[in-house]
């Protein structure tokens, strides 16, 4: 792997670029807008350069990138980690044959499809995606990518939000974050 970029910052410099936005998107949630950190370049380099140090070892076949805000950080990661990368979407977004995955959210259902070519039986799959909160999306992900054979290398975030206690939905799996907050 390439040595990290000049002036790699440590987990205190990256939470430093992340904007906190109070009363977003309701009164009383105080949301943690990446975007700030992700127009850094030397944020955004030493983000995917700390993601890639935890799994290159891993020998991942494939990295799975939720819809939306996966797909910014799942290509980059498969890339550094000679991967590749399956976009796991909302229904009726992806063209060819799927298979979709229902699960159940605080109030009502949600569901995620993925290309039914798209996990050869066996591979090696990473899941990435930018927030770890309640864990149902990155649950829902890693049973829809086990139903097509995948073997789960882990679950990787940019942000925990270690109070709505996501982790413990995805306690089969190895999880790790690399920015936490507890409130």
């Amino acid at each position: 792997m390439p040595s990290p970029p000049a002036g790699a910052m440590n987990a205190d410099q990256l939470k430093h670029l992340i904007r906190e936005v109070p009363d977003f998107p309701k009164k009383g949630i105080l949301f943690y807008d990446i975007t700030t950190l992700l127009k850094d370049k030397t944020g955004f380099a030493t983000l995917i350069d700390k993601l890639a140090e935890h799994y290159i070892a891993q020998d991942v076949d494939l990295v799975l990138g939720m819809e939306a805000r996966g797909f910014i950080f799942a290509p980059a990661l498969a890339y550094r980690l000679n991967a590749g990368f399956v976009p796991v979407r909302k229904p009726g977004k992806l063209p060819a044959a799927t298979v979709k995955y229902d699960y159940a959210l605080e109030y009502g259902t949600n569901s995620l499809e993925i290309h039914k070519d798209a996990i050869q039986k066996g591979q090696r799959v990473l899941i990435v995606d930018d927030l770890l909160a309640t864990g149902g999306t990155a649950e829902a992900t890693a049973k829809l990518a086990a139903s097509l054979g995948a073997k789960i290398a882990g679950l990787g975030f940019v942000v925990e939000l270690e109070f709505l206690k996501g982790r413990d939905k995805l306690k089969e799996y190895e999880v790790m974050s690399l920015l936490q907050y507890d409130k």
